[in-house]
């Protein structure tokens, strides 16, 4: 039997689905009721190689790969000639700081491909893999930050590694819970249990993603649960 909360969110998505923006499902739901909608399964990792998923590539034809699209996206100033931001500056939320160097700056995958793998990208075709590792239809999945936050947080769960800057952990675990809700990934117990956790320090209300198409492979094999 579905749960009461999973229920309730499917009915809300489904209200909300012909006025939908572009890339949300609906305007605002406790984040709470997206984190319970999640399955709860132990991590697999075993099989994981960053090769399973795609490097940037340009996704709408237009010449700018996903780099360079987020960089855009995300400059506070600057103009932008052939893909590239003349006189930009960034924020890096995770830390606060500030740059004109763009190169200064990775793009982070929010829920890190190899935690993506081990919650569920395993079974995804090859197509469904390289949409997740360049998805410009969120805002949320990818993000420039400083070198130093996003190779210091390296593949780690919120549990492991969370933003320096205080203020931005309310809005990184909801943000962590609407990719993983968008894609359809798991959470262990253990994660799962540290998000609620942090959930009752935050406002209760997350904007809800639009779900991607994800496919599986045929004969990829489901865990018990």
């Amino acid at each position: 039997m579905r749960s009461p909360v999973v229920v309730a969110l499917a009915a809300a998505l489904a209200c909300s689905a012909v006025s939908a923006a572009p890339a949300y499902a609906a305007e605002r739901r406790p984040a709470t009721m997206l984190l319970t909608s999640l399955p709860v399964t132990p991590e697999i990792t075993a099989g994981y190689e960053r090769e399973a998923f795609a490097d940037w590539r340009d996704a709408d034809g237009d010449g700018c790969d996903t780099r360079q699209e987020v960089l855009i996206a995300e400059r506070l100033s600057g103009r932008v000639v052939n893909c590239d931001v003349r006189g930009g500056r960034w924020l890096s939320t995770y830390d606060g700081v500030r740059t004109a160097d763009a190169g200064s700056f990775d793009i982070d995958h929010r829920v890190p491909l190899a935690e993506a793998w081990a919650s569920g990208a395993r079974r995804w075709t090859a197509a469904t893999r390289d949409a997740f590792a360049n998805d410009l239809g969120y805002a949320a999945s990818l993000i420039a930050v400083t070198m130093a936050t996003n190779r210091g947080k390296q593949d780690s769960e919120p549990d492991e590694w969370m933003p320096p800057a205080a203020s931005q952990r309310c809005g990184y675990v909801k943000l962590w819970i609407g990719v993983k809700y968008r894609w359809r990934l798991a959470v262990d117990a253990q994660e799962r249990s540290f998000l609620t956790r942090q959930l009752s320090q935050c406002s209760p209300l997350m904007r809800v993603p639009r779900l991607a198409n994800v496919r599986t492979r045929p004969n990829a094999v489901r865990p018990a649960g």
